[in-house]
């Protein structure tokens, strides 16, 4: 008798690096299983908000390190940059800072 298990999924993280004077988002880091474990937890360590999706994370992955993202992931990534900066406006707030 066999049993079958369910699939599980491997994590996946890429860390984008981003400023204003950019054309778009540059991968900063990528991978998936124990890296993804990493990059996550750097990203806690830091207080960098993160952004689940994980056809995304995917796509990103694929990617290699330092490129900029391709257009056809600009809007894709645009809801990642304003949630990351909601998550500053809220935290600055909770903190008592004011931008």
């Amino acid at each position: 008798m066999s049993h079958k298990t369910p699939k599980q999924k491997i994590k996946k993280a890429v860390a984008l690096s981003y400023t204003e004077d950019m054309v778009a988002p540059t991968i900063v880091a990528s991978g998936s299983g124990k890296v993804a474990d990493n990059i996550l937890e750097e990203a806690k360590k830091n207080n960098i908000p993160v952004y689940e999706d994980s056809k995304v994370a995917t796509i990103l992955t694929e990617l290699d390190l330092g490129n900029t993202i391709p257009p056809e992931l600009y809007e894709a990534v645009a809801k990642i940059l304003i949630f990351v900066g909601d998550m500053d406006d809220l935290y600055a707030k909770t903190k008592g800072y004011h931008k």
